[in-house]
């Protein structure tokens, strides 16, 4: 390699330390570096974006945001969560944004109407201790958030609502995203007892322009409506799934894609008996999925997969128990035809026990993207959370917003035994970090009840390490019930991507970094 293309590797190295918008290795790689190959620096800025949480006019939501401690991050910095701008006196959704950035600049719209100037709804604490809010009803905004320095790596934004009736009442929680170019979201649906909504939210100071796509059991719904939606700087946008389909559809893959710009993107399904929540991403379209994290209460499991290939496949079906991995009786297969939502019930998949899906294909491989949509409680009292398929946690994960009962941890190694440590933060209002190491065996799930902080007071956060082993997926269930029904919501735990690989070098790419 000759002098000027090493540097300028080095130089794409720093600049992604700077930016924490890119890494030079394979994102979610589970495996550690070659000796030598690479150093690994914190991210020193992260943006994330927070959908407007509710229409109900019950609703309660609550916020807490974290970062976890990180060895050579920046000793200073700033963060700052702000609501999405609200627009006047436009139609056309386009407009000139004046905002530095967060600072609480104005902005004008080019048929003159103002933004309202922005304030911080929440600004994080010292790195290690939770920082919190809440709001409540209907007119809740959508948040964009930015974190620089000490509080990019890792930085952990949690949302959770309690609607206590009406369509979609129950526990409603989502992690605020980064904003990034295509999601999958398989599980969504325009079946007559569903309301489900895209929230597209743009973080930026430019117009983006989005396209949605729907993939039911037939192949792709036929609609014009969601082509060219544009999504005004720094604003965000419901988009009503029935109405891009003529005709009702109870299994739905949706497919969004930007053509300019980046927004960040989650799905609110609201089911009028069944209760609601977020539907999150879909990790990125794979050969082999793994699902973590299915409450062992559960009493019905519907598995949603797809492939936007042109080929059919055949997805393995397996079980990871807290002894192994299982055959599922009667699923021991599920078939997918190129291009078309495929929907499965597994009833009462994991019999009161701890599990995690894992899909698998023995012949030929194409890319696929799953989801679980999981109901607890019984005729009556029943309630709805999503589990997308999830990529793995290659270094460290966060989930925030934990009190001393509700919340369980699950952990599966469906490969490799593997090594954890996790640790439970200060609270938000007082408490001693505690940590505590385990051993996931290959195969198998295991459900923690996690470690609490000593003398707790507030919510806490738990942070997951992976140490050794192979790689490992999680998730945070949190349940709370209201009135009878057993309100629940889980968040899968991907890797925080608070640091990026860059490659040891002679060259001085100092004069890159930020002064």
């Amino acid at each position: 390699m000759n002098r000027t293309t090493l540097s300028l590797i080095a130089g794409a190295a720093a600049l992604a330390a700077v930016t924490g918008f890119a890494a030079l290795d394979a994102p979610g790689a589970a495996g550690a570096d070659p000796a030598g190959a690479a150093a690994r620096l914190p991210v020193e800025r992260t943006t994330l974006v927070c959908p407007a949480p509710s229409g109900s006019d019950i609703a309660e939501t609550s916020y807490t945001s974290f970062t976890p401690v990180t060895q050579g991050a920046a000793g200073d910095g700033k963060g700052q969560l702000q609501a999405a701008a609200e627009e006047s006196g436009t139609d056309d959704g386009k407009s000139d944004s004046k905002d530095d950035d967060g600072d609480g600049g104005k902005s004008e719209s080019k048929s003159g109407g103002k933004k309202k100037a922005a304030e911080a709804a929440l600004q994080p604490k010292a790195p290690g201790t939770p920082a919190t809010g809440d709001t409540d009803g209907a007119d809740a905004p959508a948040l964009i958030g930015t974190a620089e320095g000490k509080f990019a790596p890792g930085w952990t934004v949690q949302q959770t609502s309690e609607v206590a009736a009406g369509a979609g009442r129950g526990l409603l929680g989502v992690n605020c995203t980064a904003p990034d170019t295509e999601f999958w979201f398989p599980g969504a649906s325009t079946a007559a007892s569903r309301a489900d909504y895209v929230h597209l939210t743009n973080p930026d100071d430019s117009a983006a322009v989005v396209d949605i796509e729907l993939y039911g059991k037939d192949g792709a719904v036929k609609s014009e409506v969601g082509e060219g939606i544009t999504v005004a700087p720094r604003s965000s946008e419901p988009v009503l799934l029935s109405t891009l389909a003529d005709a009702a559809q109870d299994d739905l893959t949706v497919h969004v894609s930007v053509r300019s710009g980046r927004v960040g993107a989650a799905v609110q399904a609201l089911d009028n008996k069944l209760g609601g929540d977020w539907l999150a991403a879909s990790a990125d379209p794979a050969g082999s999925v793994v699902l973590p994290g299915i409450p062992k209460d559960a009493t019905d499991v519907r598995l949603i997969a797809f492939t936007p290939a042109d080929a059919d496949t055949d997805l393995k079906v397996k079980l990871a128990s807290p002894s192994g991995l299982i055959t599922p009786a009667g699923h021991e297969t599920v078939h997918l035809k190129g291009g078309t939502t495929t929907a499965v019930d597994l009833g009462d998949v994991t019999r009161g026990e701890a599990g995690s899906l894992v899909l698998t294909q023995s012949a030929q491989s194409v890319p696929v993207v799953a989801a679980l949509q999981v109901i607890r409680g019984k005729s009556g009292k029943q309630e709805t959370a999503f589990i997308p398929a999830a990529g793995p946690l290659a270094a460290r994960a966060t989930a925030a917003d934990n009190s001393a009962e509700g919340a369980t941890l699950s952990l599966t190694a469906p490969t490799a035994t593997a090594q954890v440590k996790v640790t439970a933060s200060a609270g938000s209002e007082g408490g001693t970090a505690v940590s505590k190491t385990y051993t996931i065996k290959a195969g198998t799930t295991q459900d923690i009840a996690p470690p609490v902080p000593a003398g707790l007071k507030g919510t806490y956060a738990l942070t997951v390490e992976r140490i050794s082993g192979g790689p490992v997926y999680g998730a945070r269930t949190l349940t709370a019930t209201e009135e009878g029904v057993p309100g629940v919501t889980v968040q899968t735990l991907p890797d925080d991507r608070g640091t990026v690989s860059v490659p040891h070098t002679d060259e001085d790419v100092s004069v890159l970094q930020k002064p």
